[in-house]
Formats: C-alpha cells, structure tokens, sequence
C-alpha cells in the first residue's frame, strides 16, 4: 500500500533531537530519508549513553537508546562533506531530493556550498528546512541554543515547578526535551505545507524554526493569559491555571489526577465524594467561582481525596465519566492494558541485536496505516546502496571514496 509520503525523497543532515524527530516522523509517513553522518562520529546522540542496546550475548553495542529513539525508517549515509568531493557528492544527491533539513549553526553551511542559496541554484524545488536555537535572523541568531535552556528563556520553566512558597517550590525543566520535540512537529508541519505549494507552482523554500519561537508559541493559553490581564503567570505545581479541580492529589495509597473540566462534572465528582453539597454551594457552583476560590476548595477535595485508594477513585470516576487517573511510572505505563491493546511498543529487527524495541507513531490512518519497515541503522549502512541506487556509482568508485575516507561503509 502507498504510504503517504512515499514519493518524497527527504536528506537529513540534522543531529540530536529536533532535526531527526521531524525527519522520523516524515519517514514513518513513507519519505524516503536518507541520514547523512559524519563517518567517524555520525549522530551525537550514537554516544549519548548509557543505556546502550545490548547484543544477543549480553554486550553493548555503542548504539544508545536516545539515538535509537528518533531515527527508525532511514538509511545512513556516511559523508564527509568538509572535503570538496563530499559535498560534490552531496549536491548530486540534492538534485533527486525533495527536502532537506539541517540544524548547523546560521550560516554554518555556506563554506561548504550546502545553505539554501546555493542548493536551491541546484535545485529550486527544494524544500529546506532549518532548525536553529533562535532562527536565522536577530541578536541571538549566532548563539548556541539547547533544548534545557530553550525551556527557561521561553517561559516555560517559569511556569513548571510547584510554588515558591512550598516545599520543593522553584523553576523546573520537564522531564523530556519538549521545546525541540514540538520544533520537530513544528517543522514536519512546515515542510509538508511546503511540499503542497511546491507542487502546485513548482517553487522551493526556506523554512526557518527556532526552539525559542516554538516554545513561546507553545505557551499556549497562559500566553493568552498574560496578554489579555497583563499579570504575569506563577508556577502552580500540578493546578490549572484557568481550571478547578484539576491537579495531583494524594490519595490513600499514592497520587490520582483529578481533571474535572465542566460543571457537570464537578457536580458528579461531588456525587462520588459522598459531598453532594459542594456542587450547590455559591462559592463553587461555576468554574469561575471555583477558580476564584481555588485556596478554599482545594483544601476540601485533597482531605477527601486521602480517604480512598487511587484505584477506588479512579474505578468510581470512570463509572461517572468524570475524568481521573493515576501517575504511572513508564513501567506501568507499557503494561497498561490500553497501551498494550494499542500496540504503542513494537519491536523491528536489528543486526546487532536481534530486534530493537521502539514506540509506534501515534498517527492511525485508515487508508494508509504507518509501515515500520527498518531499524533505525547502523551508522554507514546505507552509504554503499545509496550510492550505487542513487548515483549510479560501481563498486570500484565506491571502494576508492571509502579508501580515502570521503565515505565510510558498514556491512554489518
């Protein structure tokens, strides 16, 4: 079956998170990614362990799990491009290919003839996308920018962490590098609108992401917040800003979610509480009234909440369609049965250790449903087929580019 994108041929010279999320994501929806690598180093992120994947007797492979994480479905192609007769290599490839996406400090390309302006005279048609701490224009431009402190310049952390005044209180990152993995998105979004509009007027174009752009867009509501009342947000822990109840709370036996997002919700929640009241009272009546009196109701809810186990809550507000649930560790989370029935953990063969395990794409087509179709790859593994599939270049030529370590060629 024809995968969405099979007809898009996509050159990643991208590294770490951000570049290889969107360019994961472009090949789970079918492109054609071809992983370009340094041929000693390849991606950063192969070191970045351990965790690393183990072999069928128990040894490392040097192949990390965050590496493995964001680069399944593409072929690896180990290239010098600082030599000429690399980066000749690579512009023969640009004239095939739809997209490109790089993360190279601004400019950083250029002195090897790979910037936008120079691949574009090979091919106007291109897609290329860059990603950039701060984006390609502006004070920061040339500065270096990384996803912990991304999170901090763009209001995020300001806004996560439990309150300065309890226990525990201060800025805190989120546990994932959200601000690269939403510029990921960001931008698979970006070079798919581009792809439309190249196909209907044949033109190419720069896309320019910044980490920092996408994580104050991604403020969200509190954005709104703050522009509409002109009062700066507070970190809240794990409250809501513009709902309540709808936090963390302590149960008898550990933590349940409590999300209630309506009026008619808070009444049934108040049902189950044994507190049928609550929902009458002027003071908590309407959201509104709750979020204002937010420092009285919270109180009440966490000393009923306590009386109970996390299951018992979480059984009683299902019944009521009241939203609820518990903290899961990851664990947990892969034995939850709705998770499993999901199919989100699926295992692809791997020549080092058998079978590598990996998460499926959240995306369900119901025409064109996502292929897993190779491991994320060994760094080199590619670089012999796509020279010879792509180029047309024989064995000899290939022997010789490896011979003077232009290319580098793993068999494995």
């Amino acid at each position: 079956m024809t995968l969405p994108l099979s007809h898009v041929t996509v050159l990643d010279l991208s590294r770490i998170l951000a570049g290889p999320w969107c360019s994961q994501l472009l090949a789970d929806l079918g492109a054609t990614v071809i992983k370009i690598e340094h041929p000693l180093r390849g991606d950063d992120t192969r070191a970045w362990g351990p965790p690393f994947l183990k072999d069928s007797a128990g040894n490392e492979t040097g192949e990390a799990a965050y590496y493995l994480g964001v680069n399944r479905n593409k072929q690896s192609l180990a290239l010098d491009f600082t030599q000429p007769e690399g980066q000749a290599i690579l512009l023969e490839l640009v004239v095939g290919a739809d997209v490109m996406i790089e993360n190279y400090k601004v400019g950083g390309l250029k002195k090897y003839g790979l910037d936008y302006a120079s691949v574009r005279q090979v091919n106007p048609g291109i897609v290329y996308c860059s990603v950039t701490g701060f984006g390609q224009d502006g004070p920061y431009a040339n500065s270096a920018g990384y996803d912990f402190m991304i999170q901090g310049m763009g209001g995020l952390m300001s806004i996560t962490g439990e309150r300065d005044d309890l226990p525990g209180g201060g800025p805190q990152k989120v546990g994932v590098a959200v601000a690269d993995i939403m510029t990921g998105l960001y931008s698979t979004v970006g070079i798919q609108a581009a792809l439309m509009h190249r196909d209907r007027t044949g033109a190419g174009q720069h896309i320019d992401m910044a980490l920092l752009d996408t994580q104050v867009a991604t403020i969200a509501n509190l954005n709104m917040n703050y522009l509409i009342s002109g009062k700066v947000p507070g970190r809240m822990g794990n409250a809501h800003a513009n709902i309540v109840p709808y936090q963390a709370f302590p149960s008898a036996d550990g933590h349940v979610i409590l999300a209630v997002g309506n009026d008619g919700q808070f009444e049934k929640f108040c049902q189950i509480a044994g507190r049928p009241e609550l929902a009458q009272d002027p003071r908590f009546m309407k959201n509104s009234d709750r979020v204002r009196n937010r420092d009285i109701l919270v109180p009440i809810v966490t000393e009923l909440i306590k009386g109970r186990t996390t299951r018992e809550w979480t059984v009683a507000c299902d019944a009521a369609q009241v939203p609820c649930g518990p903290i899961n560790t990851l664990d947990q989370v892969f034995a939850d049965p709705q998770v499993v029935h999901r199919q989100l953990r699926i295992d692809l063969p791997h020549p080092l250790s058998g079978t590598v395990p990996q998460v499926r794409n959240p995306i369900k087509f119901s025409e064109t449903p996502m292929e897993y179709r190779s491991a994320p790859p060994l760094l080199g593994q590619h670089t012999a087929s796509v020279l010879a599939g792509r180029l047309g270049y024989d064995a000899d030529r290939i022997a010789d580019l490896a011979a003077r370590r232009i290319i580098a060629i793993n068999n494995e």
